[in-house]
């Protein structure tokens, strides 16, 4: 079909490959369970752009270059690695923040302190950006977009750009999919957040924690 080679065998190894967790969808879940349903999809346009931008990329020739060059591998790398790590300090401090706020509200016995922390906590995020740029600054997606793909394309086939976009519409439609699970499961954990201050400042910790995990990864990949 339009030059895709063995559809079922792609579709199984794609929904598995969406499924893992990764900072994109870490960070729309993040979104969605802070800022609730609109905000989770604003963040996930952010991916969704980004995702089809790698998908370009790699179809126009650009994975091969970083795979040749390992300067501009390792700038690209250690960009994504410290923006990653800058997200995470902020998670990092916004859960300091929501542990502080529990411990004064628990002193005042008032309702108070944890809106304004949720202001907060929001104020100044563009969520669109975020996630697109958290997208962008990652080589390793666009060497495997091209890696994973290119194992689909009949290479008889006289439009292997046209196969390129088939494989990209689908994944982009598996992770739509995805992300509006998380965004719908992320607003059923706002309530949970609101109702405790505790859980909801374990689970920034825990975020930004693993923000820290995925710069570390990033930072000590290859080509």
């Amino acid at each position: 079909m339009l030059g895709v080679t063995d559809l079922p065998t792609y579709l199984a190894g794609l929904v598995l490959i969406v499924l893992l967790p990764g900072p994109n969808s870490l960070y729309v879940l993040s979104v969605a369970a802070r800022r609730g349903v609109r905000t989770g999809y604003t963040a996930a346009a952010g991916v969704w752009c980004g995702d089809t931008v790698l998908m370009t990329l790699s179809a126009a020739g650009v994975a091969s270059l970083l795979q040749a060059n390992a300067l501009l591998f390792g700038i690209v790398k250690y960009a994504g690695a410290g923006y990653l790590s800058w997200l995470a300090f902020g998670m990092l401090r916004a859960a300091v923040a929501m542990w502080r706020a529990r411990h004064e509200k628990a002193a005042q016995d008032g309702p108070a302190g944890g809106e304004g922390e949720g202001a907060t906590e929001g104020s100044g995020e563009r969520p669109f950006r975020r996630a697109l740029v958290i997208s962008l600054l990652n080589p390793k997606a666009i060497l495997f977009f091209i890696a994973f793909f290119v194992q689909f394309v009949d290479p008889g086939y006289a439009y292997p750009a046209l196969s390129f976009v088939v494989l990209g519409a689908l994944a982009q439609v598996a992770s739509f999919l995805y992300l509006t699970a998380l965004i719908f499961g992320g607003t059923r954990l706002a309530a949970a957040f609101r109702r405790r201050k505790r859980l909801s400042a374990g689970a920034t910790s825990a975020a930004g924690a693993l923000f820290l995990g995925f710069a570390v990864k990033l930072s000590l990949s290859s080509v």
